[in-house]
């Protein structure tokens, strides 16, 4: 793309009151961003308002600020390009979206070098349970083991674990992002942005320099789900932006997948209310990816295998379930002395299969 299309590209963006819809319109009716600014006022009403023709005939007071910055950022390395609608570079996937991204920031591997790999999504809770954390980690890493490229947010929690497990099994990974790719937000993730990049790919849809707004981060999940053939929730409550995500991966014509928990969990409710309405219940890996009729001779996590698990015949895991359980419960449940019970809690917690949570409370990790 050369300098003065870019221009075009980032004057139709900025211009107020010109969405993605209208813009949309106009490209299909003079045929490219360059042309659109070519138009007399009159073509331009024909189209719209006074009020429209006016705001596209002037030129945005930040466009020339906004264009230098896309080009320094364009020419500090090979790994980041702009892809607007109809370049060879734009996911073909985000076309039968309902509304496609004009123009799409990506940074990484994957920008100069698109990933083939088949793509699934994986969503939850900011501030999952020690075990929805876990089950994030340990289904993105099977999925990477399997060949699959691994999409999410880059959000605390659930997202921040699903791109560190799909890295760990050797996989792709995307993190589409609600703010201008110049920074990086949370900045507790600065360090799993740059793994991303070198073995996956940063995509937005915002300019350069857009601050992390609240609005940003509903709207980007679009991109999230357009992007992937499913959307794997991990945990989520019932007011979660995650099944923002799941709704518009079923309005798409994707797949949607729910991780069930335990029934007292807040975390639990909103996998619970989309299995209700009908996604698919899924225990291991393996459940998605014959669902997504995508064969892999892979072990993954979250099997029945017993003897996977170092103390599944312990007495003290069976009483300790895999709910939030306290130290007075257990006695109940044993009948082992204080010291007895401590002693063995600190052993399973040191072996990972115990958390500690606030409260005095403790819960048993599955084994991945």
């Amino acid at each position: 793309m050369d300098t003065q299309e870019l221009q075009a590209w980032l004057r139709l963006t900025l211009s107020p009151g010109v969405g993605n819809d209208t813009a949309r319109k106009l490209l299909a009716a003079f045929g490219s961003a360059q042309a659109v600014f070519g138009q007399s006022a009159a073509a331009l009403r024909q189209l719209g308002t006074e009020k429209l023709a006016k705001a596209i005939l002037e030129e945005p007071p930040a466009l020339a600020a906004q264009l230098q910055l896309t080009l320094e950022w364009l020419q500090a390395g090979d790994d980041r390009q702009v892809a607007t609608l109809g370049d060879t570079a734009y996911p073909a996937a985000l076309l039968d979206i309902e509304d496609p991204p004009l123009m799409l920031y990506m940074l990484g591997t994957l920008a100069a070098k698109p990933s083939t790999a088949p793509h699934i999504a994986i969503v939850g809770s900011r501030n999952p349970t020690p075990q929805g954390e876990a089950n994030a980690r340990q289904f993105a890493k099977a999925f990477g083991r399997a060949g699959l490229c691994v999409v999410s947010g880059l959000a605390l929690g659930v997202d921040g674990a699903a791109h560190d497990g799909a890295l760990l099994g050797g996989g792709e990974t995307i993190a589409v992002v609600g703010t201008g790719l110049d920074r990086v937000y949370p900045k507790k993730h600065l360090a799993l942005a740059h793994r991303i990049a070198q073995q996956g790919m940063i995509v937005s849809e915002f300019p350069l320099g857009t601050p992390p707004l609240a609005a940003n981060f509903p709207r980007r999940n679009r991109i999230i789900s357009g992007l992937s053939r499913g959307t794997l929730v991990v945990e989520a409550a019932l007011q979660s932006g995650s099944l923002i995500t799941a709704r518009l991966a079923a309005e798409q014509g994707k797949e949607v997948f729910a991780i069930p928990g335990s029934i007292h969990s807040p975390q639990s409710r909103g996998c619970h209310a989309l299995i209700k309405q009908g996604a698919k219940l899924v225990e291991v890996a393996q459940d998605v990816l014959e669902e997504l009729k995508l064969s892999t001779a892979v072990r993954v996590p979250g099997g029945d295998d017993a003897a996977a698990e170092p103390h599944a015949a312990d007495p003290l895991v069976a009483a300790l379930g895999f709910d939030p359980v306290s130290l007075d419960a257990l006695q109940a449940r044993t009948g082992l002395d204080t010291p007895r019970l401590q002693a063995g809690l600190l052993e399973l917690e040191l072996c990972g299969q115990v958390v500690r949570l606030p409260g005095g409370l403790f819960q048993r990790l599955a084994a991945g």
